[in-house]
């Protein structure tokens, strides 16, 4: 499966954004997928996962109640929409594809096979 994202961009802290993760390739919509974040020099962090089907969604501490991830599977398309966005939100994003076929929505970075090239969010106080 490749994975595009996109929507990232300049917004100032309580803005909005929202990013899109399009799928393509061999049956897109039989897996779960996740959206991690890198800051400069530091590691690639998990932000919110969901489920094949869209019932199932888990976030990070960090991103509860600001942050929503939703998929179309129509589309083939997963998305973050990201609220009061704070500065330290900051980071280039990533979608990814959970290559397990069974288990609820996870931010375990090692079951993630698949990732796209990022889309890099600035949030300026």
């Amino acid at each position: 499966v490749q994975l595009q994202a996109s929507g990232g961009g300049s917004v100032q802290a309580g803005g909005s954004l929202r990013l899109s993760c399009a799928a393509s390739g061999r049956t897109p919509n039989n897996y779960a997928m996740g959206w991690f974040r890198q800051a400069p020099g530091k590691d690639r962090e998990f932000v919110a996962a969901i489920s094949r089907s869209g019932s199932s969604t888990y976030y990070a501490d960090s991103v509860k109640d600001r942050f929503t991830i939703s998929r179309d599977n129509a589309k083939n398309t997963v998305y973050l929409q990201m609220n009061s966005l704070k500065p330290e939100d900051t980071a280039v994003y990533y979608c990814a594809a959970d290559r397990r076929l069974l288990g609820r929505p996870t931010g375990d970075i090692r079951v993630y096979d698949y990732w796209g090239q990022g889309t890099l969010v600035t949030v300026s106080s």
